[in-house]
């Protein structure tokens, strides 16, 4: 029979951020919070930058064509964090890159980027995301 859990909160016992979850074939373990995403970030940077969708963003900001910033809501614990940027193809917006700003690295408090077209001209685009693990301070 199958059971149902329903909690608003969920603590380890040895520790309260202590959280291991058991591997599939059962041989490994892991930490519950490293695995899970810190912040993402869904942005549409033409016309007026606007967030799509988000986690744990304070807010976007347009820098300048196709460079964005988007602000935490919680610190990053260190700027050593693992992140992820895509961009969309639509219309006009032939293919591309997203990558981070070459003058500003990332910060435990935001993540600047810049979307390129095929040429590597900047292009402000649909639909920019990001996704962002690592340790919250």
């Amino acid at each position: 029979m199958a059971s149902i859990l329903k909690v608003d909160a969920l603590q380890g016992i040895t520790a309260a951020g202590d959280i291991t979850v058991t591997s599939e074939g059962g041989a490994a373990t892991q930490s519950l919070q490293q695995g899970l995403a810190k912040v993402f970030h869904s942005v549409d940077q033409t016309g007026t930058t606007t967030t799509l969708d988000s986690f744990n963003v304070s807010s976007v900001t347009d820098q300048t064509t196709g460079s964005s910033s988007s602000s935490f809501s919680n610190n990053m614990n260190n700027v050593n964090y693992a992140y992820n940027l895509t961009r969309d193809r639509t219309g006009s917006q032939n293919g591309g890159v997203v990558q981070t700003s070459s003058t500003t690295t990332p910060q435990t408090t935001s993540l600047r980027y810049n979307c390129f077209q095929e040429n590597f001209g900047s292009q402000d685009v649909d639909r920019v995301c990001l996704s962002i693990h690592g340790d919250l301070a």
